[in-house]
């Protein structure tokens, strides 16, 4: 009986969350939200050509679950989640500027 109290005393009790992988964070321009709950995300990055040295303007596009409300033209930031579909693996997490 003694050892069962001495083992619970010595077990440490912790209530911090488990941190897991940091997710990756992106900046962007909302260039869609005609569908329900979700928008289409314009991320464009300049990149030095290999041979050329020519900066060029490459631009990629991410489908976001938008529960916030954006609007065409928003600057926001996505975070990467779970799979939410086929092709939706980003969340918008805030508006940084909105369109006027």
């Amino acid at each position: 009986m003694a050892d069962t109290n001495k083992a619970e005393e010595t077990t440490p009790v912790t209530t911090e969350a488990v941190e897991r992988g940091r997710r990756k964070v992106r900046q962007g321009i909302v260039v869609s939200n005609k569908m329900e709950k979700t928008v289409v995300i314009r991320i464009e990055e300049r990149v030095q050509h290999p041979l050329y040295g020519k900066v060029v303007l490459r631009s990629k596009r991410f489908k976001a679950h938008d529960i916030i409300g954006c609007d065409e033209g928003d600057t926001v930031e996505i975070m990467e989640t779970r799979p939410l579909s086929k092709q939706k693996r980003w969340r918008v997490t805030r508006i940084i500027e909105k369109v006027k």
